[in-house]
């Protein structure tokens, strides 16, 4: 490039290279401020854990992770894994864990879907069905959670019938004071069979068994948290313009191709933040499972804490888990969000 002649100044360069240099140098000192925050944060965790091992050593405690791979030597009630009193107790844990989601994972979908309807319910011309909806949010989410696990608890184990005279429904589903038996699949010779329950002398025989336990923690957790869900889905579709309904209707569009078409598409903008929410207010509910006797993930730490004494470490897995499991579902969340906005452009 030449050089300017003498007398004549350069031109400054374009504004939109200055900006463009402005915002690195603003985006570059604002890394540097969080970079310094977090190794501040991390330091001062660094020093609370250097802290509480002297202390624990000074008193003859013992710490460290590793009673993981000790036998943990007590029995689980559930184990959705292959599980046995002399395994470790990292497989302890992994049992816990595997109970934990597999009491949020469907009460995520349940409750997703019975808040919607409530809410939706909530909206109805029909007052009948207006009011009973009303009720049940009203109701549910002015009882604490706690309360009604211990409710439905009381009630799967002293109203029922017992295990050797159960409720029948269907000819091959069974409910009493033992819990839930229905049909299993069953992968034989090659192909798929159901094994079908039937009563036995004393209990249900074959199929697949939800306890007690399992049944009042997924209803209790459902129920509570479909209140707040269907709080959720009726703000959102408020918030629809009442002109976009109007347009539809005008159009020839039923109440229900409405409803799918034009309001709920529209109303998952203000949806779907506050709902991820509730599905993580859902997943930490699931530690009250101690109350009923369920063998989550808190329930086994509390076992294996009075067995090794090492309180801190299982609460730190405690948390791990559930800040996992937080972060995942807020990230799942975030997607969904993202695409959602998407499909509304």
């Amino acid at each position: 490039m030449a050089a300017p002649e003498a007398g004549i100044p350069a031109r400054p360069p374009p504004r939109g290279a200055a900006a463009d240099g402005r915002g690195r140098r603003r985006r570059w000192r604002g890394g540097l401020v969080q970079a310094l925050l977090l190794a501040m944060v991390a330091g001062a965790l660094a020093w609370l854990a250097l802290q509480t091992l002297d202390n624990m050593r000074a008193r003859g405690i013992r710490s460290g992770f590793d009673f993981l791979g000790d036998a943990a030597g007590f029995d689980i009630g559930e184990t959705p894994i292959p599980y046995d009193a002399l395994d470790s107790y990292a497989r302890a844990f992994a049992v816990g864990i595997a109970n934990t989601l597999r009491v949020a994972l469907p009460g995520i979908v349940l409750c997703t879907l019975i808040g919607t309807l409530v809410g939706i319910g909530r909206r109805s011309p029909n007052a009948l069905l207006r009011g009973l909806c009303g009720a049940w949010v009203e109701v549910l989410r002015n009882v604490p959670v706690l309360l009604q696990l211990l409710i439905g608890y009381l009630l799967l184990t002293e109203w029922l019938p017992d295990p050797d005279a159960p409720l029948s429904a269907f000819g091959h589903v069974f409910l009493s004071k033992g819990g839930l038996a229905l049909p299993a699949p069953l992968w034989e010779s090659g192909r798929l069979v159901w094994d079908l329950p039937r009563p036995g002398p004393f209990a249900v025989e074959g199929g697949m068994s939800l306890t007690p336990e399992y049944l009042a923690l997924l209803a209790g957790l459902v129920a509570y948290t479909s209140a707040f869900v269907a709080e959720i889905v009726r703000g959102g579709i408020a918030a629809v313009p009442r002109g976009q309904t109007e347009a539809a209707l005008a159009l020839g569009l039923g109440r229900g191709l409405l409803l799918r078409r034009v309001v709920l598409p529209q109303a998952l903008r203000v949806i779907i933040p506050p709902l991820g929410n509730q599905y993580l207010n859902l997943t930490k509910n699931s530690s009250l499972a101690v109350a009923i006797g369920y063998p989550d993930v808190v329930s086994i730490a509390n076992t294996s804490i009075n067995q090794t004494g090492r309180a801190v470490e299982c609460i730190a897995l405690i948390m791990a888990v559930y800040l996992c499991t937080s972060l995942g579902t807020a990230a799942l969340m975030q997607v969904w969000n993202r695409r959602a906005a998407i499909r509304e452009r």
